[in-house]
């Protein structure tokens, strides 16, 4: 499957590029990302073409932001809705000045607590930007990413990059370089493989051309410790019926993380959750199905002759984040026909866990 490639780098070392559908996937140590490697791909977002990289919440798919054929390409490779805006990566502050209107003190405010780190903020666009990055809207979303990788990547393409997560449309987000292969070898340029992602969920969208602030999207940085920096922020109502309205944010209107087997979200206080998940497994099982759960450390050993996978302690929600995406497609490799996934509490990234569950339910919940 795979294939080998040497290439001399001008230090003289050689730089081992395994190929795979004709998509280059590049080795880099997070550590040290450095060298002819991270050029190379650097300049393939120059010429226009799609690679994939890591960040601290998921791995991206990126283009060059400011090249609307290129932007276009990302749409292509994912199956993306062309009306699905997409994110803005930067590096530097001052590159703001080159896509964003109307930059505000609480802006300034924001960034200085926030970034580099998982927290997007949408801005008024400069005509800079290309309707393709915006789905037509007057906004764009803009992130600074604090992924080693990520980092030095933007900075050697000199460019803005636009980069919704790495995998097929609907699919469960990547958070190792092997999703992203799974999903997109052969439609794109190159995939970089700096490890799995720490957040493991996406970024926190947080909408600032209104008063006040709102959240159109949960993520890596929490409702909690926005209020403590923003003081008053908003939760958009859209969060619960995303059905009738434009989306300003990736991840709201559509159906987003799902892997191949239904998913059923159980909701409620833990004991309940078990007893009902319980029932559901024997109801499953006598239909023909095979249930697979999600469950936590804390509830693991309840479900017997069955596949379990637990999420993490439900005493410390990011071991959950960072599991869940991989949870999803790991129980698709098991074959399971319906995944029974415990819901947690949400408080912290809680909010962000749940919202991504019920997605990848389709908004299949029972409440206990």
């Amino acid at each position: 499957m795979f294939q080998c490639f040497e290439l001399l780098s001008q230090s003289g070392d050689l730089m081992m590029i395994k190929k795979v559908n004709n998509t280059l996937i590049i080795k880099i140590d997070p550590k040290k990302p450095d060298g002819e490697e991270l050029k190379l791909a650097a300049e393939m977002i120059r010429r226009g073409e799609l690679v994939a990289f890591p960040t601290e919440t998921v791995y991206g798919l990126g283009a060059d932001g400011l090249n609307p054929v290129a932007v276009r390409k990302i749409f292509k490779a994912k199956g993306r809705p062309q009306d699905n805006p997409l994110i803005l990566h930067i590096a530097e502050v001052k590159v703001l000045d080159m896509i964003a209107d109307n930059i505000q003190d609480k802006a300034l405010k924001i960034m200085s607590a926030f970034w580099p780190g998982p927290l997007t903020l949408i801005f008024n666009k400069k005509p800079s930007v290309p309707d393709e990055v915006t789905a037509g809207l007057s906004t764009v979303a803009v992130r600074m990413p604090s992924h080693p990788v990520a980092v030095k990547l933007i900075k050697a393409a000199g460019i803005p990059i636009a980069a919704p997560s790495a995998n097929l449309s609907g699919r469960p987000s990547p958070t190792t370089a092997e999703h992203v292969v799974r999903d997109l070898s052969g439609k794109i340029a190159v995939i970089i493989d700096g490890g799995s992602t720490e957040v493991g969920l996406e970024s926190t969208v947080l909408d600032i051309t209104c008063d006040p602030p709102t959240i159109l999207r949960p993520g890596g940085v929490t409702y909690e410790e926005l209020i403590d920096v923003v003081g008053d922020v908003r939760i958009d109502p859209a969060l619960e019926n995303e059905e009738n309205f434009v989306p300003k944010s990736p991840g709201q209107k559509y159906t987003h993380y799902s892997p191949k087997a239904s998913v059923v979200v159980v909701e409620g206080p833990m004991k309940q959750q078990v007893n009902q998940i319980l029932k559901l497994i024997k109801l499953k099982a006598d239909s023909g199905l095979k249930p697979g759960v999600l469950a936590t450390d804390q509830t693991k050993e309840f479900y017997n002759g069955v596949d379990v996978i637990s999420l993490g302690d439900r005493d410390m929600p990011y071991t959950i984040s960072a599991r869940l995406f991989s949870a999803l497609r790991e129980m698709d490799d098991r074959d399971v026909d319906v995944i029974l996934a415990e819901g947690i509490e949400e408080k912290g990234i809680g909010l962000a866990v749940m919202n991504r569950l019920r997605k990848a339910a389709g908004y299949n919940i029972i409440k206990v």
